[in-house]
């Protein structure tokens, strides 16, 4: 049997004494530090899943932004293409105005030189009948011999000088 002598009620009594001094020096510092840290972790836990939503909505917003700035560069795109497509048919249009202008400005120097022509060639024709018609009046021959002359004439002219006359 277990005897109860002083050495075992000191052990005992020594036991509770240290089981109280580091109850009250080890035991609440350390349960309180370990209390301060898990209140750490779980705040550092919600500080980062308030971070974590932050960063998706900011990414959310990101998305947005990009989603809209997409839409403008295209809408910019898209009017630069029309503008360009609206300049080209303006360039087409005045340089088909600018054409038909040329046309016509030719087509009207082409009739005034064939005017001119025209007008040279009747005086020509009018200098070289007066001469004709000197050498007959000159020469004073009978009707055959003056319709021979007025052939010979005729004949001599070029046809080039004809030219619509013919």
């Amino acid at each position: 049997m277990i005897e109860i002598n002083a050495t075992i009620i000191a052990q005992i009594l020594n036991f509770l004494i240290l089981v109280v001094l580091l109850r009250a020096v080890a035991y609440k510092p350390v349960a309180r530090l370990l209390q301060q840290r898990s209140d750490k972790i779980k705040g550092d836990l919600d500080k980062a899943e308030a971070d974590r939503k932050a960063a998706e909505q900011t990414l959310e917003q990101y998305k947005v932004q990009l989603s809209d700035a997409h839409k403008k560069a295209q809408d910019i795109v898209d009017k630069a293409a029309l503008t360009a497509r609206q300049e080209h048919d303006a360039a087409v249009a005045e340089t088909r105005k600018e054409i038909e202008r040329m046309k016509q400005t030719a087509q009207a120097e082409i009739e005034n030189e064939r005017n001119r022509a025209f007008e040279e060639m009747k005086s020509q024709i009018v200098t070289l009948s007066m001469a004709a018609a000197g050498k007959i009046v000159t020469k004073n021959i009978d009707t055959k011999e003056n319709d021979k002359l007025v052939n010979d004439f005729i004949s001599k002219l070029d046809k080039d000088m004809l030219g619509d006359l013919k």
